[in-house]
């Protein structure tokens, strides 16, 4: 098993949730508000006049864990659903899942998802 993390843009987090039904990967998902930069350090305004660097962007994260066979396959489906081509689209992390239980029944690992 594996946990694929995506960190996207805020706007993009009801596409990813139609395209996520559209291809049946409906097990279900955690979605946190984080902030962060990556190669974009933020913005530049003005505030009152005042020069306001902002370091930290608002970005939405969410987190799936699937079965290794379709990894790829739900990447595919994260990337399409959230790319706009632009700086600061986001990053996507996968890692391994060594084990799940779902607490109400006690299923465990694929069971679990």
């Amino acid at each position: 098993m594996k946990k694929i993390e995506a960190i996207i843009r805020t706007e993009k987090l009801e596409d990813l949730k139609l395209a996520l039904e559209e291809h049946d990967f409906t097990n279900g998902m955690t979605v946190s508000q984080v902030l962060g930069y990556g190669k974009q350090k933020g913005f530049t305004e003005y505030v009152r006049g005042q020069k306001v660097k902002t370091a930290l962007l608002a970005k939405i994260k969410v987190e799936l864990v699937c079965v290794d066979l379709d990894v790829d396959r739900l990447v595919s489906i994260i990337v399409e659903a959230v790319q706009t081509g632009e700086v600061g689209d986001g990053k996507i992390f996968v890692q391994p899942v060594e084990r799940v239980m779902r607490i109400r029944t006690g299923e465990e690992d694929v069971d679990a998802l």
